[in-house]
C-alpha cells in the first residue's frame, strides 16, 4: 500500500456545543481545554477499569511497545471528544459524537462503560455507518 501511495485517513470526532464544533483527534492537545480534558479522560479510564474495562491492545494496528499502545487506545478521539462533552454539557444532556472513521473494537467497549459510569446516554455516529 506505501508502494501505491495509499494512506490511512486519520481518525477525528467533533462533538457541536452551542453551535461550536470541536474536533479531536488521536492524542489531541489543540484544543484550549486540553488539561481539563485529559484530566477527565483520566478519571474515565480509572472508574472504568475498576469496572472491569481492560483496553484490547489487538484494536491498535501499529508495532508498538505495550505501554505505547494501552495510551494511544485510552486516548483515542472518540474518548478525547466524549470527556469534553462529559465536562461541557449539562448532566442531562445526550452526547452525540461524529466519527469520519469506524469505531475500533475497544473504544465500543470503553464507551459502555463510560456511559454506565457517569448515566449519560452517549451517541456515536461514524460516516461509515450512514454509508
Amino acid at each position: 500500500m506505501e508502494n501505491m501511495g495509499v494512506k490511512k485517513e486519520r481518525g477525528y470526532n467533533w462533538i457541536e456545543v452551542k453551535s461550536a464544533v470541536h474536533a479531536f483527534g488521536v492524542g489531541d492537545t489543540s484544543h484550549p481545554q486540553t488539561t481539563e480534558i485529559y484530566t477527565k479522560l483520566n478519571e474515565l479510564i480509572k472508574q472504568i477499569k475498576e469496572m472491569g474495562y481492560s483496553p484490547q491492545e489487538n484494536s491498535v494496528l501499529h508495532d508498538m511497545e505495550l505501554e505505547q499502545q494501552e495510551y494511544t487506545l485510552t486516548h483515542h478521539s472518540e474518548k478525547l471528544a466524549i470527556a469534553f462533552g462529559l465536562i461541557i454539557l449539562s448532566p442531562m444532556s445526550q452526547i452525540r459524537i461524529i466519527k469520519n472513521l469506524r469505531v475500533c473494537g475497544d473504544c465500543h467497549t470503553a464507551i459502555k462503560f463510560i456511559s454506565q459510569s457517569s448515566g449519560r446516554v452517549l451517541k456515536l455516529f461514524s460516516y461509515y455507518d450512514s454509508v
